[in-house]
């Protein structure tokens, strides 16, 4: 089977791809590298450096003809969106529409698109939210999200396009970049690494649901073997507030350095965390790594990065 997963050279697009590659399949990876990297790919991958928005990266899809397109390539970070709708609308919209015509006119037989469990529902009424909790996004980022989602029910109904939404938790683990993709985990594990101090924004009791990163790879894979067409979340059911977080992290890397506190930003939500039951239902997935663990082959990877980035794949 031929894959085309867009990001492909990011944190979470990596791991996808090597997932696919683990099982036999062959891969091509569509990335512009403003976030992603070369490196994070292996080299069995081919690379396309394209836009998303581009002409180009739909004639990608109508010539290579690829049976499955894994959809990561994103602008993904919610205090960006607050800062430039338009942009990330830009990016989020219009780039997948761009591929999604690209797909129903090459005969893409599916499409697993990464949406957010996060982001796409806002300040939930339950917890852990289940996929029909009522999505009310207080972010531009989930709000195009969520009109991802609408988007691939339109194909789905007027061209057959069969799709699965995962709804991802907050994912973190090795490759994570802390500067382009903002993950907590990413940015605290560097600096504590390098010994340096971290910044809570806000009063760190804002809670959310960390799911590693190759665990969302998987679900990925397994999305594209099953027959399930719709939502699915990918989390672990698990809250954890942000100075927790940072206790663990520090601990793990044997800092003493407390963290500071800094006011809270525009977009982010109090409290989030997803019920994933639905995916081991449809999907035969449920998460198989705890929150210590990868946080510690996180740090790994940092330090190894430190030490020299050709060691640090990961």
């Amino acid at each position: 089977m031929k894959v085309l997963v867009t990001g492909g050279a990011g944190f979470i697009g990596s791991h996808v791809c090597d997932e696919f590659l683990r099982n036999g399949h062959e891969v091509i990876a569509l990335d512009n590298l403003l976030s992603g990297k070369k490196e994070n790919l292996d080299p069995r991958v081919r690379l396309v450096v394209l836009d998303i928005r581009s002409p180009e990266a739909a004639e990608l899809i109508r010539t290579e003809k690829p049976q499955v397109l894994c959809h990561l390539a994103a602008q993904m970070d919610v205090r960006k969106s607050v800062e430039d709708p338009s942009f990330d609308a830009d990016v989020n919209v219009r780039g997948m529409l761009n591929l999604l015509e690209a797909s129903r006119q090459s005969g893409v037989k599916k499409v697993i698109f990464s949406s957010t469990g996060g982001a796409i529902y806002g300040e939930q009424d339950y917890f852990p939210a289940r996929e029909d909790h009522p999505t009310r996004p207080v972010s531009p980022y989930g709000v195009s999200k969520a009109a991802g989602e609408l988007y691939l029910g339109y194909y789905r109904a007027q061209y057959g396009l069969p799709y699965v939404a995962l709804r991802y938790a907050n994912v973190y683990g090795p490759r994570q970049n802390p500067h382009g993709e903002a993950g907590v985990v990413a940015v605290f594990s560097k600096r504590v690494v390098a010994g340096q101090g971290c910044t809570i924004f806000g009063e760190g009791k804002q809670t959310r649901d960390f799911v590693f990163g190759p665990d969302v790879a998987r679900a990925n894979y397994l999305a594209a073997q099953s027959d399930y067409v719709g939502a699915a979340n990918i989390g672990t059911g698990v809250e954890t507030d942000i100075n927790r977080l940072y206790e663990l992290i520090a601990e793990a890397g044997g800092s003493s350095l407390k963290a500071e506190h800094a006011p809270g930003k525009p977009g982010e939500q109090l409290r989030s965390c997803i019920d994933a039951s639905h995916a081991k239902k449809v999907l035969g997935w449920e998460p198989s790594v705890q929150l210590a663990e990868g946080l510690k082959r996180t740090l790994h990877f940092f330090r190894e990065q430190a030490a020299g980035p050709m060691r640090a794949r990961g």
